[in-house]
């Protein structure tokens, strides 16, 4: 049976992280079972990201021009992949000393199975954006991500660290550049060719996520976009596919209904009525968040900055419902799609 030390590339997608690209590189050559190759894609960056990549270990490559989006990037270190498997992992990210290799067990185990996607936690917890995102995450991979891997479709292969099996990518021609998200639109098409991808709860990385409402509202616009691109793109194909069909139509009507009445309904009773006991339905599922969330929190002893997290978290999802539904009007109703892909850090 192969192992990553022989099997596997990583790819490092990368534009102006000198910041952080060299403890990512650290982490990955300090796996358990490290990759046989590390590639550093380096995308035109002007901060030096490149030579503090080469000296950090890893193998970098350099576009003739910036590329224009993390996939542009993927692509280009693909055409140079001789393995049989590839990991994207991005440049502010890193792992958990044997995440690589628990990553990998289901693709080697199962030759149906075509990408395998682990647990994300936030590196950073201290801005109000950090905390709404760490509980969010707790929340998403310790309840709703293990829910669909249970019916074996993980709604989405996090972009910024998953594994492949190299012929089912490249039969995809890559990564898309056609939407914003082209993670989601990755795992879509994958379930769309009968292929299957995996959660892996015990394989842990740790991103930098926002720190502030700037660089929160870049990467929400991009992702609402991307949800919605891909559900304009895909929604004939992903009908037959009855679970994962239910978790879009959800999350469609969620993104709508809610949305709505976070940022109109509630707002609108508590003013007109007089009566600020409107205002309690913002945490009226605060349990229902509370439990998966302290579950996880638990053995991870933060308990604590669960708890102190929780007012992020939602004023985090009320954000997310904005730029959600501009993103639906923008989309579909103006006709004007976003086609410029923005790090939002």
């Amino acid at each position: 049976m192969p192992t990553p030390a022989d099997a596997l590339t990583v790819i490092v997608p990368a534009y102006n992280e000198a910041a952080s690209v060299a403890e990512t590189v650290h982490s990955i050559l300090a796996q358990s079972t490290p990759p046989a190759r590390l590639i550093v894609v380096d995308d035109g960056s002007t901060d030096g990201t490149g030579d503090l990549a080469r000296e950090a270990g890893a193998e970098v490559l350099t576009p003739p021009a910036n590329t224009g989006s993390k996939a542009g990037a993927q692509n280009f270190a693909l055409a140079q992949v001789d393995t049989p498997y590839v990991m994207a992992i991005d440049a502010d990210t890193t792992l958990a000393p044997d995440a690589l290799e628990r990553l990998m067990v289901p693709l080697v185990a199962d030759e149906q199975v075509a990408a395998t996607c682990g647990f994300v936690v936030p590196r950073h917890v201290g801005s109000i954006w950090e905390r709404g995102r760490y509980v969010e995450y707790l929340l998403s991979f310790t309840f709703y991500k293990p829910t669909q891997d249970y019916y074996g479709k993980p709604m989405i292969a996090s972009g910024c660290f998953s594994a492949y099996r190299a012929e089912a990518l490249r039969g995809l021609g890559g990564w898309s550049e056609r939407t914003r998200a082209e993670d989601m639109d990755l795992t879509w098409s994958l379930y769309r060719t009968g292929r299957s991808v995996r959660f892996v709860p015990g394989a842990v990385c740790h991103p930098i996520e926002p720190h502030d409402l700037d660089f929160m509202g870049k990467q929400l616009r991009r992702w609402s976009h991307g949800f919605v691109q891909n559900v304009g793109l895909h929604w004939r194909g992903i009908l037959p596919l009855p679970f994962l069909s239910t978790m879009v139509g959800v999350a469609l009507v969620d993104a709508v209904v809610a949305s709505l009445v976070f940022l109109v309904v509630i707002p609108v009773l508590a003013v007109v009525l007089g009566n600020p006991w409107f205002l309690l339905a913002y945490v009226i599922d605060l349990p229902a968040v509370l439990v998966p969330v302290l579950v996880r929190a638990w053995p991870r002893r933060e308990v604590g900055r669960a708890l102190a997290s929780l007012p992020g978290f939602f004023v985090l999802r009320a954000v997310n419902g904005l730029y959600m539904l501009e993103a639906m009007w923008t989309e579909w109703v103006l006709r004007r799609p976003l086609l410029v892909y923005e790090k939002g850090h």
